[in-house]
């Protein structure tokens, strides 16, 4: 059986220490549990020399090397607990052979110095020793940023794996040596199928609020990248229960777990006060604007990304600056609107439920849960973003009268004995809790505090960030801010430091100027006044020629007469060349009907007489067609003989294409007529009225009243052109 450190029947014990009158006893210092002294440095230069309880309790067992399960509720110091001995376990040069800092130092940038020759191998696969897999990307940042400066005192680099960014990113970090891989699994599961790195060598590996990841359905992953750990690595398991799979990666993956919990899952925090307010749908939105109005920081909950963004919308409109956190977003944007609230920029954050598990801002006084959360752990992990590491905190849950029943029994199986309140949004309670309201400000936008980039980076550096875990170096000031002020001491010349320090202040004094003069109301200008006002005081030529043309109204017209004449001149010339064209087409096709009319009269008087009979003549004499029949006539012939020269080209054409070999085509033979009865008439009537050809719908002698004379006559003209049927004359 694995051991079990539970503190159980804490009220019993708590009174008995009453009644004795025992004091409590004095929290541990970190150096007290084992902690290595470079590392001791480091967390108390960020002001943390005690333990909580669940770091005190699993420090000296994790620090020893073995496999642990913690419980514990949000904000209680798991990030830490599982931080230390996950650099301590993999820093390679031990503290305690050193005398003093430098010569520790001094060794580790040799083993560094042996990592970057390893690298430079052709072969070389990235191979990170430790891994800590997250549910959440706001979660795997949180957990990167506490153990960042841990690593950098071990000369080891961290680096975050997780999608909705570039892979090349986080390629190039693995490719450069990190260390300790902070990710989600999904793209880890990603860079492993591309070969980016390998996971054989880690020695520890951490899994974080493993609850969460099976409630998201990450189990599956999770055990494929376990499996690819090596088999005597060190794995710590975190969460807040057991349930959905979670014992089940226990018993597969850890051996003789060490079993720490400090509080229960549904265990609620002391310095927490709940607050229960019953509203109508008609003053919600009222009420949500006052009790985000305070000076102090608050997040705001909503159920949906649609009501986040409308929620931190209207509240921005309203002279309340609100960042938005949900999925909507990219990672860059996620990461602008976290800067931006943990900077104190803004005091109000909308969230979903996304952002739950991975917002650890200090100093947040209220969490409002716009609407009530679907079960009670939703309902404690929100609320767990107020009242983290020992101080105190409210949360508010605003409720309907539609859901009443449902936030009631919600926070029956929470364990939480809350009376609710009927207010509105001047009640007494809530002025109470809001406090004194801050000033409200308008026109506010993100890319007014957190300009276009990547905050995170900006936050980090590239050569770290020059605290007491750097050994008090940056990559900016080799100095270590010795020489800080010698313009101001020594009367010389200052750093190029201090100057770029001064145009970046003066730089950020304009931009502010800028930004104070846009809030302000004034009335939208037309174009003129706009133009006006960008050319003030300067030489503008076009403006004093508009002016010019304003006031002398005849040159304008002028101009414009000038275009017109060209234009239409332009029209002119363009017609006369059409018509001329038409022009020369229709005289040289009269030339050639006058050459075909007389061809046809010299063989009609053929044999008389040879004088030429005239116009009025030629117009009386019978038989002869009219002006409309001859122009009929040309272009049935113009047609036919377009007609025979395009067979004459497709059969030319068929004959390239099959070699010159002719192919002989037979005629087809109509065996059994399958057509109807009126279709066999019309083919009938046809043949009878026109012959053979008729039928077929080829080309036939012409049928008129005159075919029966011209036999042994001479040529006809218009009795040899060949016309489709039913073409009247």
């Amino acid at each position: 059986m694995p051991d079990t450190a539970v503190i159980e029947n804490e009220d019993a014990l708590a009174a008995d220490f009453d009644e004795a009158g025992e004091e409590e006893e004095r929290p541990q210092t970190f150096a007290e549990l084992g902690v290595p002294g470079p590392l001791v440095r480091v967390l108390a230069a960020d002001g943390k020399k005690t333990a909580f309880p669940i770091q005190a309790d699993t420090l000296p067992d994790s620090l020893a090397g073995r496999d642990i399960l913690g419980r514990g509720r949000t904000g209680s110091g798991k990030t830490l607990a599982f931080s230390i001995p996950l650099v301590a376990r993999l820093g390679e040069v031990d503290a305690d052979e050193y005398e003093n800092m430098s010569q520790f130092r001094h060794e580790v940038e040799q083993v560094r110095k042996g990592h970057a020759e390893e690298r430079r191998a052709d072969d070389f696969l990235p191979h990170p020793r430790g891994l800590v897999l997250a549910p959440t990307r706001e979660l795997a940042n949180q957990i990167n940023d506490v153990l960042m400066p841990l690593a950098q005192m071990y000369g080891m680099t961290t680096t975050t794996v997780y999608g909705g960014v570039k892979y090349s990113r986080q390629i190039a970090e693995l490719k450069a040596g990190a260390q300790i891989v902070v990710g989600c699994p999904g793209r880890l599961e990603d860079l492993l199928r591309q070969h980016a790195l390998t996971l054989e060598k880690v020695e520890v590996a951490v899994i974080d609020e493993a609850d969460e990841m099976a409630d998201m359905g990450f189990l599956p992953p999770v055990k494929r990248l376990l499996g690819q750990v090596s088999f005597d690595a060190q794995i710590m398991l975190f969460s807040a229960t057991l349930d959905h799979g979670v014992d089940e990666v226990v018993n597969t993956f850890l051996t003789d777990p060490k079993i720490h919990s400090v509080d229960s899952a549904t265990a609620a925090v002391d310095e927490m006060t709940h607050h229960v307010f019953e509203t109508t749908q008609g003053d919600r939105h009222e009420l949500v604007r006052t009790l985000a109005s305070g000076k102090g920081r608050r997040i705001l909950f909503t159920r949906t990304k649609f009501q986040t963004q409308k929620l931190a919308k209207d509240l921005t409109k309203n002279g309340i600056p609100a960042a938005e956190l949900h999925g909507n977003l990219s990672q860059n944007q996620r990461d602008r609107n976290l800067a931006a609230f943990e900077s104190g920029d803004v005091n109000v954050m909308v969230a979903t439920d996304v952002a739950a598990r991975g917002i650890d801002v200090s100093g947040v006084e209220l969490v409002v849960q716009v609407e009530p959360p679907e079960d009670p752990k939703s309902f404690l992990h929100r609320s767990g973003r107020t009242a983290r590491a020992g101080h105190s905190g409210d949360v508010v849950t605003i409720v309907l009268p539609n859901q009443r029943r449902r936030t009631r029994r919600m926070l029956h199986e929470a364990g939480l004995k809350v009376k609710p309140i009927e207010v509105t949004h001047d009640s007494p309670e809530v002025l109470e809790l809001v406090g004194e309201s801050a000033e409200p400000r308008f026109g506010w936008t993100l890319e007014q505090s957190q300009p276009a980039g990547n905050p995170r980076r900006r936050k980090h550096g590239k050569a770290g960030d020059g605290s007491a875990e750097n050994g008090g170096r940056s990559g900016r000031n080799r100095s270590g801010g010795r020489n800080k002020d010698r313009g101001k001491d020594k009367g010389g010349k200052p750093f190029k430091s201090e100057r770029k320090d001064r145009a970046n202040r003066k730089g950020r004094e304009e931009r502010a100027e800028v930004a104070e003069r846009e809030q302000r109301f004034e009335p939208k200008q037309n174009r003129a006044e706009r133009r006006a006002a960008k050319f003030e005081g300067r030489d503008n030529r076009e403006y004093e020629a508009r002016e010019h043309r304003w006031e002398h109204p005849e040159i304008q017209e002028e101009k414009r007469e000038k275009h017109e004449e060209k234009r239409n001149n332009k029209r002119r010339e363009k017609y006369a060349r059409l018509h001329e064209q038409q022009r020369a087409e229709a005289g040289e096709q009269r030339g050639t009907d006058n050459r075909k009319r007389r061809s046809v009269e010299r063989s009609d008087q053929r044999g008389q007489s040879d004088r030429k009979p005239g116009k009025k003549q030629y117009a009386k004499k019978q038989g002869a067609p009219t002006k409309k029949q001859r122009k009929a006539e040309a272009r049935a012939e113009r047609r036919y003989e377009d007609d025979r020269q395009y067979r004459r080209n497709r059969d030319e054409r068929d004959d390239h294409r099959q070699g010159g070999k002719r192919i002989h085509r037979k005629e087809i033979r109509v065996i059994h007529d399958e057509r109807g009865e009126d279709a066999k008439r019309y083919d009938r009537r046809m043949e009878a009225k026109y012959g053979d050809s008729g039928r077929r719908g080829g080309h036939g002698e012409r049928h008129d009243k005159h075919a029966g004379e011209r036999q042994g006559k001479p040529f006809r003209k218009h009795a040899k052109i060949r016309k489709a049927p039913f073409r009247s004359r």
